[in-house]
C-alpha cells in the first residue's frame, strides 16, 4: 500500500481478489485449468474485451489521417491514451516527456537503441548492460556497439555487476564502475527469471546526476506500481498485453532530460489503434483495482509457493535463497517463482504440470548468457491466481518427488 497505510493480510484481500478474479472470462470458462504463465502474457479482464468491441463497433478509424467524426475520435484516443500512460507512470513532468507506442518492450528497446542511442555516444564512451538479464534488454545495445564501430566510433560494453546471493544489481560495485565516460545504463525493474525487485531506484546514486538510465518495465507496469520520478530513469518500456491489454501493444516513455530528445526515426504509419484503446482501458481497471494490492496478492501467492518448495527436496527455487520462507524478512519474489527439478528435465516436468491443469512456461526463458545455463519452470502469477492452485501445484510437485 502507498503512505503510511499498514498492508493488507492474504485473507483481508481475499473477498476482493475474488471479484476481480470474475472479472477474466478465460479464467471463469475454464475452472479446471491454472494459468501460471502471466509473465508470458497476462489474461484480460471483461472491461478490456468491451473496449476493444465498443470500438470496434463504433469508431474505428485511422489516427491523424481524416476530418471525420471516428478519425476525430481515433486521433483524441491515442493522444488521451499517451497523457494516461504518463499519469499511470507518475510522470513528475508530463509537459516536457514523450510517449510513443510500440508493440511491446522488444520493440520498444530496439527503437532507443537504433533511432536514439548512436547520437549519444562517442568514441571511447561506456554503457552499462544487465547481462543476465533479458535478451531483450542486452542484444539491442550489443548491436548498437558494433553498428558505431563500423562507422569508427568505438564503445565499451560494461557488464553490469550482480550480486551472487540475491540475483539484485550490485549497487556498490556499479557506482564503482561507473566513471565519467559511463553515458548510458540499462537496467531491469522486475527480474523475469528471479522475480526480484532489483531495486533501481538506487542507480540513480551509484552512477551519477548525467548518466542515462533506460528501465524494462515488462514485469513491473500492471503488476506493481511504477513511478518514473521515484525511480529517477530516463526512459520506461513495457509491453501492454503483460499489462492486461491486448498483444502488440506497448510504450516508451521518454523523459527528454539528458542526452538528446527522442524521436523514433522514419514514418510511423498507421499506429495499433484498438490495442491503444485496450491499454487505456487496462491503465483504468489497473487503477481501480489497485495496483499495489496486486502487488500485494501476487508477492503472497509466490512467498506460499516459495514456503512449500523449499520443503521439498527434489526442486531448486533460482534467485534469493534466504527469501523462500513465507515469513522470510528479505524482500519477496513479485509474481515470478523459477525452480528446477533435481532430475527431471524441465520440459518433460512442463508436460507433466499440463497433463494436471497447469499452464507453465519451461526453457532458458530468453535469458542472457550471464545466467542460468540449464532450463527451468516459471510459474508467474497475477491477480486472477488463487491460493487454492497454488497449494494444489504444490500437491502434484510433491508426488514427482
Amino acid at each position: 500500500m502507498t503512505g503510511t497505510q499498514a498492508p493488507e493480510t492474504a485473507d483481508e484481500l481475499r473477498e476482493w481478489q475474488r471479484a476481480l478474479r470474475a472479472q477474466f472470462p478465460i479464467i471463469t470458462g475454464n475452472p479446471e485449468l491454472a494459468y501460471l504463465d502471466s509473465a508470458a502474457t497476462a489474461q484480460k479482464p471483461r472491461a478490456v474485451l468491451d473496449a476493444v468491441q465498443t470500438y470496434l463497433t463504433t469508431t474505428n478509424a485511422n489516427a491523424g489521417r481524416g476530418t471525420y467524426t471516428w478519425a476525430n475520435r481515433t486521433t483524441d484516443l491515442v493522444e488521451e491514451t499517451r497523457d494516461r500512460v504518463k499519469r499511470f507512470l507518475g510522470d513528475p513532468a508530463p509537459e516536457q516527456s514523450c510517449v510513443h507506442f510500440t508493440s511491446g518492450t522488444t520493440e520498444g528497446l530496439s527503437r532507443i537503441a537504433r533511432d536514439w542511442l548512436p547520437s549519444l555516444l562517442t568514441d571511447g564512451d561506456e554503457i552499462v548492460v544487465p547481462v543476465a538479464d533479458h535478451q531483450a534488454n542486452i542484444t539491442p545495445w550489443l548491436e548498437t556497439r558494433e553498428l558505431l564501430a563500423r562507422q569508427g566510433v568505438h564503445v565499451r560494453v560494461r557488464p553490469m555487476p550482480y550480486q551472487r546471493s540475491s540475483g539484485d544489481y550490485d549497487h556498490t560495485a556499479l557506482a564503482e564502475l561507473a566513471g565519467p565516460r559511463t553515458r548510458f545504463v540499462a537496467v531491469t525493474h522486475v527480474h523475469h527469471v528471479y522475480g526480484g525487485n532489483m531495486n533501481v531506484h538506487r542507480v540513480r546514486r551509484a552512477v551519477g546526476p548525467d548518466t542515462v538510465v533506460c528501465l524494462d518495465a515488462a514485469q513491473s507496469v500492471g503488476h506493481l506500481p511504477v513511478s518514473v520520478a521515484d525511480l529517477d530513469v530516463d526512459f520506461a518500456v513495457f509491453s501492454g498485453h503483460k499489462a492486461l491489454a491486448l498483444p502488440g501493444t506497448g510504450a516508451i516513455w521518454a523523459r527528454q532530460e539528458r542526452g538528446p530528445s527522442f524521436v523514433p526515426a522514419g514514418w510511423s504509419g498507421t499506429p495499433h489503434t484498438v490495442g491503444i484503446a485496450s491499454l487505456a482501458a487496462a491503465l483504468d481497471w489497473l487503477d481501480t483495482a489497485g495496483v499495489d494490492r496486486i502487488e500485494q496478492w501476487t508477492a503472497a501467492l509466490a512467498a506460499r509457493l516459495t514456503e512449500g518448495l523449499r520443503h521439498l527436496d527434489a526442486y531448486e527455487v533460482l534467485g534469493c535463497q534466504t527469501s523462500l520462507a513465507a515469513d522470510s524478512p528479505v524482500q519477496r519474489r513479485l509474481g515470478i517463482v523459477t525452480f528446477r527439478h533435481r532430475d527431471i528435465d524441465s520440459g518433460d516436468l512442463g508436460f507433466i504440470l499440463f497433463s494436471h491443469g497447469f499452464m507453465v512456461r519451461s526453457d532458458h526463458h530468453c535469458q542472457g548468457g550471464a545466467g542460468e545455463r540449464t532450463g527451468s519452470v516459471r510459474v508467474s502469477l497475477h491477480v486472477y491466481n488463487t491460493a487454492e492452485e497454488i497449494d494444489r501445484l504444490l500437491t502434484v510437485l510433491a508426488t514427482l518427488e
